[in-house]
């Protein structure tokens, strides 16, 4: 077998394998995926269907993975990798009751809000761009606010915290206290 050979096959055989494993990629970065758990599907995926994000009057519809997973290819993979700890989490069933969910919702929350904040919230970015937002069509509080956040270095995830899914019960003071 000649250099020529190698190459090409070296050449074709890199195709498939990249082929390949962008498809596994875009697959996982479906709506279909993430409400395959029914950890999803049957808590967060059901609080979605009730927001704005889901029905609106100009009839978009964000998805899971348009909130949640970078479209620029380097986050994109960061996110996955870092998802591998939800696939553990699956496995030993961490959340596989209502129970459970609720109990860790506020770490989840926490932990979703804190990548928002240090990303400036790029994925609302992907939809909302503030050069496109129509103050006279906002409600005279948000035209008065959002200019002032801005200008303060606010990013989305400061004000609109439970746009997509329920906020958290924070754990009350009695709880915290027996459990010192």
């Amino acid at each position: 077998m000649g250099w020529s050979t190698l190459v090409l096959a070296g050449i074709v055989g890199g195709i498939v394998l990249w082929g390949g494993f962008n498809w596994a990629l875009e697959l996982t970065n479906t709506e279909a995926f993430c409400t395959s758990c029914h950890e999803m599907r049957d808590n967060v995926y059901q609080e979605l269907k009730g927001t704005i994000h889901w029905a609106n009057r100009s009839g978009v519809r964000a998805t899971c993975p348009d909130c949640h997973v970078p479209h620029p290819w380097i986050y994109k993979i960061k996110r996955k990798i870092e998802a591998s700890n939800e696939v553990l989490h699956k496995i030993l069933g961490t959340i596989d009751t209502r129970e459970k969910f609720e109990a860790h919702r506020l770490e989840l929350a926490q932990h979703v809000w804190a990548t928002m904040k240090a990303t400036d919230s790029r994925e609302c970015r992907n939809c909302h761009a503030v050069e496109s937002m129509d103050p006279h069509k906002q409600s005279a509080l948000a035209a008065q606010v959002m200019p002032e956040a801005i200008k303060a270095g606010a990013t989305c995830i400061d004000c609109h915290k439970g746009i997509a899914h329920h906020l958290p019960k924070e754990p009350d003071d009695s709880d915290a206290t027996e459990k010192k």
